[in-house]
């Protein structure tokens, strides 16, 4: 951006919001006031600390990148290897709406080793640990999920075998109503309240059915009832009869 448009978009942004920054004629430059509002974005700490790791994580100088003398980071995950041919192919499939066989290696002791498998995906996912092509199995007959790191090749498109219209687990979504853990004492519930920007004590989170299970796994929602210490599980399903209902038809 060239100074003289800088100077036009700045001067635009003082009409727009003339209580938001000042002009310090000293140091020619703009500052934002002590009465600053957001007048075209939302105050998003957790975007903006997102932002933050990933810039510090891909090299940059957090001098460069903030003005604040912290560093922010991430939990290092181990990252799954998903073939750049495999994934082209697949994202191939998806775009054009044919299917495609892969080479795929079950966790199941019925298919001990790799087998080819035609598939017609629609979709990805991740769980936020890795990641799901989401595909009609033409050996099962049913939509399922299939972990790109486990495909090892692929080969010989083909007509589709289903259509992503079709998934009706996948389309459809089910609002999970978290709520405190009654367990924790009354101060702990209104922290974890707050911590999951909830209203009058539950938020409801809409997930897709096929991700349904994933998202239990994440927040250990799975577990809650089997654990005596609530500080591990601080959110529990309110509405866990519909919950389990929704969950037992996801996974058939």
């Amino acid at each position: 951006m060239s100074v003289p448009q800088a100077s036009k978009d700045l001067a635009l942004y003082q009409q727009e919001a003339p209580d938001n920054i000042r002009y310090d004629r000293s140091q020619k430059r703009y500052f934002t006031s002590d009465s600053f509002r957001p007048k075209f974005i939302e105050l998003d700490a957790a975007a903006y600390l997102d932002r933050l790791a990933l810039s510090v994580r891909a090299g940059g100088s957090l001098e460069a990148i903030d003005q604040i003398a912290v560093y922010a980071n991430k939990l290092p995950i181990p990252q799954r290897h998903i073939k750049a041919d495999v994934l082209r192919s697949m994202l191939s499939a998806a775009r054009g709406s044919w299917s495609i066989e892969i080479l795929y290696q079950s966790m199941s002791s019925a298919r001990p080793e790799p087998l080819w498998r035609r598939v017609s995906p629609h979709a990805f996912a991740s769980d936020g640990l890795r990641w799901h092509a989401r595909a009609y199995c033409h050996i099962d007959g049913k939509f399922k999920d299939f972990i790109l790191s486990r495909c090892l090749d692929c080969r010989v498109p083909a007509a589709a075998g289903s259509v992503a219209s079709e998934d009706r687990i996948w389309n459809a979504q089910f609002p999970v109503i978290l709520a405190p853990n009654p367990k924790l004492n009354p101060s702990q519930q209104l922290v974890i309240a707050q911590d999951f920007a909830m209203e009058d004590g539950h938020v409801a989170v809409p997930v897709r059915l096929a991700l349904l299970y994933y998202f239990s796994k994440r927040l250990r929602l799975d577990v809650a009832s089997n654990l005596d210490n609530p500080r591990e599980v601080p959110v529990v399903v309110k509405n866990r009869g519909d919950f389990d209902i929704a969950l037992s038809e996801a996974v058939k």
